[in-house]
């Protein structure tokens, strides 16, 4: 009984032991095994490794591309126009036995400080060198400028055992007391610009409208002109055909005129008419131009 409890003890040690004494690395990390503080060895293949339990003890580190939000920092290009800048920047963790040394038991979060602290300064170095403007910022050299921010950072970065992926700038803006300056310049420009298209809309409305003023004029002249010639013609005609009435027939002619006469004279209720009893207006009235023609 008792030689069986030995037994059963030695072998809940031994699995014990070799519980501590194994572990195991995952392919999208590295890992290190520390022994009173110092680094003993390295593991960046993936699979099963050993450590002396109780001893040593093993740290993991991220082997993944990692991201990295950068804290908006103002920075002045050389036409002095300060702007305001968010970037982020893609690293790894590139030579894990450096970067342990850099950061010590602060881990990621030091690590990231201290990268931070390399990517500003660089961000502030090229985006106000010389010919940098913000119009060069804000255009397609924006590429170029990324590139050597990533170059600067990436060598400076080494030391600490990171591999500087790539820096991107996420936003480029005015600081804010100056956007209210800038939009009230916008809206300046954009209010005089309306002002430029409306005063040129009035101008072609007093064209148009004049042109048609013009054109109204002539159609009434050209149409009066038309009538004038019109209402002549057809004067003439009639004045022509009671010329050639009147040489026909003087006498019916006669009787014609004054019988038009009298219609106009006596319209309506008007019969009533002073003038002398022996005026030739009433020959054909009481008779007398009858008796003298017989």
């Amino acid at each position: 009984m008792k030689k069986g409890s030995v037994a059963l003890i030695a072998a809940a040690a031994v699995v014990f032991v070799a519980v501590n004494s194994l572990f195991i690395v995952d392919e999208r990390e590295k890992a290190l095994v520390l022994q009173f503080g110092q680094i003993k060895a390295v593991k960046e293949d993936p699979g099963l490794a050993f450590k002396i339990p109780f001893i040593q003890e093993v740290v993991r580190y991220d082997d993944r591309i990692l991201s990295l939000d950068t804290q908006p920092i103002e920075v002045t290009p050389s036409d002095d126009r300060r702007l305001v800048v968010d970037a982020f920047a893609r690293y790894r963790i590139s030579d894990v036995v450096q970067f342990r040394q850099a950061v010590g038991v602060g881990g990621m979060r030091v690590a990231e400080q201290r990268l931070e602290a390399i990517l500003n300064p660089q961000i502030r170095a090229v985006l106000g060198s010389d010919g940098v403007t913000s119009n060069t910022i804000l255009s397609s050299d924006r590429g170029a400028l990324t590139a050597r921010i990533t170059a600067g950072a990436r060598a400076r970065a080494l030391d600490i055992g990171l591999d500087v992926v790539d820096v991107r700038l996420k936003q480029t803006n005015l600081p804010t007391q100056n956007l209210d300056a800038t939009f009230a310049r916008m809206r300046a420009e954009r209010e005089r610009e309306a002002a430029d298209e409306i005063a040129r809309g009035e101008e072609a409305a007093q064209r148009v409208r004049a042109q048609a003023d013009r054109t109204v004029v002539e159609l009434v002249s050209e149409s009066q002109k038309e009538a004038d010639i019109t209402r002549g013609e057809a004067d003439a005609r009639r004045n022509a055909i009671f010329a050639g009435a009147f040489g026909a027939d003087p006498e019916f002619f006669e009787f014609y005129r004054s019988m038009t006469a009298y219609e106009r004279a006596l319209q309506g209720s008007n019969s009533t008419m002073v003038i002398a009893p022996d005026s030739e207006f009433f020959d054909y009235l009481d008779g007398t131009a009858a008796r003298a023609d017989r």
